[in-house]
């Protein structure tokens, strides 16, 4: 049982939803990277997607568009993300951390080299946002292999083959889009997800977490009355775009507490 399973059992067997907040390594600046993931696990987080910045993203809105040009204007690489994961790993080994980004940093570091480098870094899960589950079942079986989870993305768009394909090969937990868009725009549609969310999570087996235009407690909360985890990213990103760098890390932290304790009101399995 991977790291990432092992939470999801231990929550859902006390009735309670997991919280994976997101942030870009590297933003606002590296040294910052570190001391930000442990103040979103002292805020509460379950799991922490790590995103690995890239010049010409397809599915980030422009509030992580603009953390991933810092932090490749910081001289952040993928190599750079993985020592940061190492770093975080010195003083937390419990914590489940997934790379969230895209195919073509991968490619160039060789999907083998980077596998092993991932694994020995501590990363737990990678979600690439263009590897559609139909061309990447060799790198999930390498990541599986490597006692990683594959994680894939679904979106309200996605056809019953499309969830069985996700199904068949990713493992930890899905990744459902709550809106057609980029991330943080939009207005979130409570009842199409509730609607959504019984079909997509019988379909593939495994827990479901919700993101894309999550911006609160409450927005939190409600979905996480119907999904097993709540993710949440361009808030925070916000959060430390506009805060003074020395406030940075107590700012999350106190923002993700707000989250945390809203999710902990709900009682019983998602609807």
């Amino acid at each position: 049982m991977s790291r990432i399973q092992s939470v999801f059992q231990s929550l859902q067997a006390s009735g309670r939803r997991a919280l994976i907040p997101f942030i870009t390594a590297g933003d606002p600046v590296p040294e910052l990277t570190v001391p930000l993931m442990h103040a979103l696990v002292d805020g509460g987080a379950d799991i922490i997607e790590l995103g690995v910045p890239f010049s010409d993203p397809m599915a980030d809105g422009p509030t992580i568009q603009r953390a991933s040009e810092r932090a490749l204007a910081n001289g952040m690489s993928l190599r750079k993300v993985l020592a940061l994961v190492s770093d975080f790993r010195t003083t937390n080994s419990g914590t489940p951390v997934v790379l969230m980004g895209y195919a073509n940093p991968i490619e160039a570091m060789g999907v083998e080299r980077f596998v092993a480098a991932a694994g020995a870094a501590g990363v737990d899960g990678v979600l690439v946002v263009d590897y559609p589950p139909e061309e990447c079942e060799a790198f999930a079986r390498t990541l599986k292999a490597g006692g990683m989870d594959p994680i894939f993305l679904l979106a309200p768009t996605s056809t019953e083959q499309r969830i069985r394909e996700v199904a068949t090969i990713g493992s930890g937990y899905i990744y459902y889009v709550s809106l057609k868009g980029v991330t943080g725009s939009g207005a979130l549609d409570f009842n199409d997800v509730a609607a959504r969310m019984p079909q997509i999570r019988q379909g593939v087996g495994m827990p479901v977490g919700v993101g894309f235009g999550i911006r609160d407690a409450e927005s939190a909360r409600r979905i996480g009355e119907v999904a097993d985890a709540v993710v949440i990213g361009s808030r925070i990103i916000e959060e430390i775009e506009n805060s003074p760098r020395d406030q940075a890390v107590a700012r999350v932290k106190n923002f993700v507490e707000g989250v945390r304790a809203a999710l902990d009101q709900i009682q019983g399995a998602p609807r």
